[in-house]
């Protein structure tokens, strides 16, 4: 079961719809990369309702859960990548074994968006410490900015992508719902909240990072209660 999260009819899993906005990235030419970019599952801040950022909590029961239901509806990767962080490299490691691939290729520049002071706090707190930051999009001074973000993942990409030079190919990469929501900005996408196990797919090609379509890979994805 794959649940297309746009207004667009629900494609395989393995099949990019038609580019919708592209940035541009190197002017070099290379074969096409296809990429699905997932946030982890379920992770025990997630349920607790805490910003996570750069903080390293593991899977819940559920997320483990979640994690091998994905693996279920995946078609085959020629690789998959994941964050460091725990969450995102739990998420990968059940995906693996039900998918027989492997290993899972690590990187850093994939990790989850600093949140600054923010890291650990429910909404609450937040609103009780900067009452009306989140309403009005503001964000504490040691928030990672959207431009340092986005060089970083981005680069994460283009190394991916370079492994995959030769062949092209199709790649799973696992990491966290700031790194869909930044590229899906670079890309002219309008913000909406993505769940566990929710992503979308990109294609690289021609120097250029284009956007397809959002998908879920499990039908009753949670959706934690801050970004």
């Amino acid at each position: 079961f794959v649940k297309c999260m746009d207004d667009l009819p629900c494609l395989p899993i393995r099949r990019m719809g038609r580019p919708i906005r592209s940035v541009a990235m190197a002017t070099e030419r290379m074969p096409i990369t296809r990429l699905l970019v997932i946030r982890h599952g379920q992770s025990e801040w997630n349920a607790a309702g805490r910003w996570q950022g750069r903080a390293d909590p593991p899977l819940t029961t559920e997320g483990r859960r979640q994690a091998a239901a994905a693996a279920r509806v995946l078609g085959s990767f020629d690789a998959i990548v994941s964050s460091p962080l725990q969450r995102a490299a739990e998420t990968a490691a059940v995906i693996v074994e039900h998918l027989g691939i492997g290993p899972v290729l690590t990187e850093p520049d994939l990790m989850e968006r600093d949140a600054g002071e923010w890291q650990g706090l429910t909404r609450a707190e937040i609103e009780m410490d900067w009452p009306g930051f989140l309403e009005h999009g503001e964000r504490p001074p040691a928030y990672e900015p959207d431009g340092v973000m986005l060089d970083r993942v981005l680069g994460a990409l283009r190394r991916v992508a370079d492994r995959a030079r030769e062949a092209g190919g199709e790649i799973l990469v696992v990491a966290h719902g700031g790194v869909v929501y930044t590229l899906e900005e670079a890309c002219g996408e309008p913000w909406r909240r993505i769940p566990n196990l929710g992503g979308r797919w990109f294609e690289m090609t021609n120097g250029e990072l284009t956007a397809g379509p959002r998908v879920s890979l499990v039908s009753d994805g949670t959706l934690p209660d801050v970004l």
